[in-house]
C-alpha cells in the first residue's frame, strides 16, 4: 500500500510508531514534520503537496487515517476492545489478537461488512462510538502533547532521507 511506510508497525527492531505532532521525533517514533500542512482535510481544500515536507505530511497523515478507521471500526465491531476488562495483559493480547482473526476472516471470506463498507466508500469515515460506552474512552482533556522530549538528530536524519526518497520517487 505504501512502500515507503513498510516498517511502521511497532518501535522494535528498527521499526517505528507512525504517530502525531504531538510526539517528538524520536527512534521508534516517525513524527511528521511541523509548520507542513498535515491533516487530510488541508489537503482536498487546498493545492497538491509540495516539497519533500508537505508530500511525507500527506502520506504520513493518510497512513494515520487509515490506521486510526481500521481501529475505530475494529472497537465498533468487537466491543470488548472498547471496553477491555482488566485481564492480564497476555489475556487482553489474545483477545486484540482473537478479533484480529475472526476480522480478517471475515474479510478475506467476502462477508460484508457494513463499517468497513463505510470505509471503503468513504476515506474520511471514522465511525462513531455510542454514547453508552463513553465512560471507556479517554478524556476530551486527554493529549499527545504529553511529552517535552526533543526531537533525536538520528531520527530527523531518517525522516529527511525517508521524504526525500518518497519525494524523489514520485518526480521521476
Amino acid at each position: 500500500m505504501m512502500p515507503h511506510f513498510k516498517d511502521c508497525i511497532g518501535a522494535l527492531d528498527g521499526k517505528y510508531y507512525n504517530v502525531d505532532a504531538g510526539y517528538p521525533n524520536r527512534p521508534g517514533y516517525l513524527a511528521p514534520y511541523k509548520g507542513a500542512r498535515y491533516h487530510v482535510p488541508e489537503w482536498r481544500r487546498g493545492p497538491a503537496p509540495s516539497g519533500e515536507h508537505e508530500l511525507f505530511n500527506h502520506l504520513h497523515s493518510s497512513l494515520r487515517n487509515v490506521v486510526e478507521c481500521a481501529f475505530g471500526v475494529l472497537k465498533m465491531k468487537w466491543r470488548i476492545l472498547l471496553k477491555m476488562p482488566t485481564f492480564p495483559l497476555e489475556k487482553q493480547m489474545m483477545i486484540i489478537a482473537a478479533t484480529m482473526c475472526l476480522h480478517n476472516f471475515i474479510r478475506e471470506n467476502n462477508a460484508q461488512d457494513k463499517h468497513f463498507r463505510k470505509c471503503d466508500r468513504n476515506l474520511d469515515y471514522v465511525p462513531t462510538i455510542p454514547s453508552r460506552y463513553a465512560r471507556h474512552l479517554p478524556s476530551q482533556n486527554a493529549s499527545d502533547t504529553s511529552t517535552s522530549e526533543s526531537n533525536d538528530r538520528a531520527m530527523d536524519r531518517f525522516r529527511d532521507d525517508l521524504a526525500r526518497a518518497i519525494f524523489l520517487s514520485r518526480s521521476s
